[in-house]
């Protein structure tokens, strides 16, 4: 589904009835305990406030943590796509105006210095910069692979990048395939893509790679209007499904054990302003659900999950720490900065 599409979608569907506690906004939601089982956490809405004047921010898409421990956060607004945060929300500095469609954002160390990737909607490109803005390559639309006529047909939301610096770029809002190239941008291959075998993907959004059962590594890959998680090979061959009933699942985000993700939307009880932060354990078990409802398992199967408190605005993605805080950032939500979660034990 893309963005315009959820979009009409949501605004149809906001008369529905979630269940739970309400909260209409972050004054309410300040200090409130949101998860279950091992994974609960107190919000604080206010961390990554700065001055909007100086500051601003559109669509707060993806963050990340580099090896110096400083969060960085991508927005598409042009008067810095890229805020660098340190733990205690601190600013420390901003760059870039270039990016007007930023979306992914990877942190990949090469060589023992951090790189990033940027994937740009509107440039139709993905971007490798340095920690501090300086681009070190461009990845135009991929028309080795025969499936685009021109670059508007591709527009990459996400990159996960291998140990040996293969880039793996889903065209999440494009035609949904998972384009591989090595280190150089030289291109490999292609796979998923639109379809009806299971191999297929539908609104591939994210990607990352599994490595929790060396030796053995896995992409995993968003189809998000089918509400699941797809795993492949580093090779491209399909080999399971996860499915998240009721999930419009963004990027899967690996730490530690567990997987971390965040959910736009609910399907069957959606708020207009909708979404919750899942997370899986090492088996994709869902363990607990973050302003959504708790997990349920029935013969093995997850039963539909859904919002039950209003405190995410369209949450977007999931950064975690090395103390296992949580950085929420969040699009289409009145400029909203980042929220961080600390673990309640």
């Amino acid at each position: 589904m893309r963005r315009r599409d959820f979009l009409k979608h949501a605004s149809f569907s906001a008369g529905a009835v979630v269940l739970g506690k309400e909260i209409l906004n972050p004054m309410q939601a300040e200090g409130i305990i949101l998860g279950h089982n091992n994974k609960k956490y107190r919000i604080d809405t206010k961390w990554g406030e700065l001055d909007s004047q100086k500051y601003p921010v559109k669509d707060c898409h993806e963050m990340i943590q580099d090896s110096k421990g400083r969060i960085i956060l991508l927005t598409n607004e042009t008067k810095n796509n890229v805020i660098i945060y340190d733990r205690s929300g601190k600013l420390i500095s901003t760059w870039g105006s270039e990016y007007p469609g930023a979306h992914g954002l990877t942190l990949f160390n090469e060589n023992g210095e951090d790189v990033l990737f940027i994937c740009d909607n509107n440039r139709h490109q993905v971007i490798k910069t340095t920690i501090d803005g300086r681009v070190l390559m461009v990845l135009d639309y991929p028309k080795e692979t025969g499936k685009y006529d021109k670059a508007e047909e591709y527009i990459p939301t996400e990159t996960a990048i291998a140990d040996n610096g293969d880039i793996y770029v889903a065209d999440g809002y494009g035609k949904d395939y998972v384009i591989q190239y090595d280190s150089k941008g030289k291109y490999i291959r292609h796979f998923g893509g639109r379809g009806n075998d299971e191999s297929n993907l539908l609104n591939a959004h994210g990607i990352c790679i599994d490595s929790r059962n060396k030796p053995q590594k896995y992409l995993v890959v968003t189809s998000r209007q089918q509400n699941a998680f797809k795993r492949y090979t580093m090779n491209g061959e399909f080999v399971d499904t996860i499915p998240l009933p009721g999930a419009w699942v963004c990027r899967p985000v690996i730490h530690g054990d567990y997987l971390y993700a965040a959910v736009l939307q609910s399907s069957g009880k959606l708020w207009q302003e909708s979404g919750f932060v899942t997370v899986l354990d090492k088996n994709f078990k869902v363990v607990s659900n973050l302003a959504g409802n708790e997990p349920v398992y029935n013969n093995n199967s997850l039963e539909e999950m859904y919002q039950t408190i209003r405190v995410f605005r369209y949450p977007h993605d999931v950064c975690i720490d090395n103390d296992e805080n949580l950085y929420i950032a969040q699009w289409n939500s009145g400029h909203v900065y980042p929220y961080k979660l600390t673990p309640v034990l």
